[in-house]
Parts: structure tokens; sequence; C-alpha cells
């Protein structure tokens, strides 16, 4: 159960930081809510999987997932550019969190 919420931690932490960036700097409301909301349901949902998780795993998977996934969100939704240095740097990431879920 800690990896499903940790896994939903995760892509709750994309969808902040998204709403983030839709926010225009906490000046639109609607964004600003969203951000609020997701980032109180990320944090709930990591400190639930921490009970049982190893800080090290819990945080280090938590951030690449949302890492990993703002880039994506990012380069397909947002125009950010692509390049390869970008990809090889997400696929790096995400192998470690493979790694990570691998040796723990």
């Amino acid at each position: 159960m800690a990896w499903i919420a940790l896994f939903i931690a995760g892509l709750l932490e994309v969808v902040w930081a998204s709403s983030m960036k839709a926010s225009f700097g906490f000046t639109r409301l609607g964004p600003t809510v969203i951000t609020l909301v997701a980032m109180i349901a990320s944090f709930g949902l990591l400190s639930f999987s921490m009970r049982t998780l190893p800080l090290g795993t819990a945080y280090t998977i938590w951030t690449g997932i949302g890492a990993v996934g703002a880039f994506v969100v990012g380069a397909a939704w947002l125009g950010e550019p692509l390049s390869l240095g970008r990809i090889a740097a997400a696929v790096l990431i995400g192998s470690g969190l493979v790694l990570m879920k691998l040796s723990s």
C-alpha cells in the first residue's frame, strides 16, 4: 500500500507543479487552489508512505516521479524544448528510480 500511495503522491507532485506554473505566481484563483490541494494531498501521501518505506527511498522516488513527470508535461503540453541532453537526463532519472525500487 505504501508504494501505491507514494506513486500517487508523485503524480500529485506533477499536478501541483503544473498548476503552479498555470497560476502565474498565484495570481489566478483556479490554478492556485489546485496547487494547494494537490500539494497537501501529495505531502500527506508521502508522509503515509514514509511510515513503512525508508526516508531516502520514499523521497527519491517522490521527487523523481515529479521531476520526470514535470518534464513530460512541459514538453508535451507547454511546448518546452526537447533536446537530446534533456531526454537523456530524464531517462537517467527514470533509471535511477527503477534501481532505487529494485534495491529497496
